[in-house]
Formats: C-alpha cells, sequence, structure tokens
C-alpha cells in the first residue's frame, strides 16, 4: 500500500545519505582554527596564526599574520 504524497524510500538512498550525514559530521571539527595561547616566534610568510591575547577583550583573539623577511608581522584584532 502506498499513500499519496508519500516518498518511497529506498535502502540505498537511505545509506547514501546517512553515510553523508557520519562524514560531514566527522569532518567539521577538522576544519576549526586552532586558537594559540601566546603569540608564536616564527610564521611563515602570509600563514596566519590566531592568539588569546591580553590585549583582546573577552570572547576575541588576535589575527597574527607571517612577514617577509626582515618585515614586521602585521597585527590585527
Amino acid at each position: 500500500m502506498v499513500i499519496v504524497g508519500w516518498p518511497v524510500v529506498d535502502h540505498k538512498n537511505m545509506r547514501a545519505v546517512l553515510s553523508g550525514l557520519i562524514l560531514s559530521a566527522l569532518t567539521v571539527p577538522c576544519l576549526a582554527q586552532n586558537v594559540l595561547k601566546s603569540e608564536p616566534l616564527v610564521l611563515a610568510p602570509y600563514e596566519i596564526a590566531y592568539v588569546q591575547a591580553a590585549s583582546c577583550s573577552l570572547g576575541k583573539v588576535l589575527k597574527v599574520t607571517g612577514a617577509i623577511g626582515a618585515c614586521i608581522a602585521k597585527r590585527s584584532a
């Protein structure tokens, strides 16, 4: 008996949807940025690090970008 308006669920489609949900749940934590407790001494050019600094207010982090050669590193809150 098929009720009109209800989609017929195929087990292959259900497995694909379930596999997709599990895969996305496992990959999302991997995409999070690490927040460091202190500013790194050396950063590669254009590399970005987020630092929990005392100069920032609660809930904010300092974004530090690596510089080229002897240039000064760019800091932005």
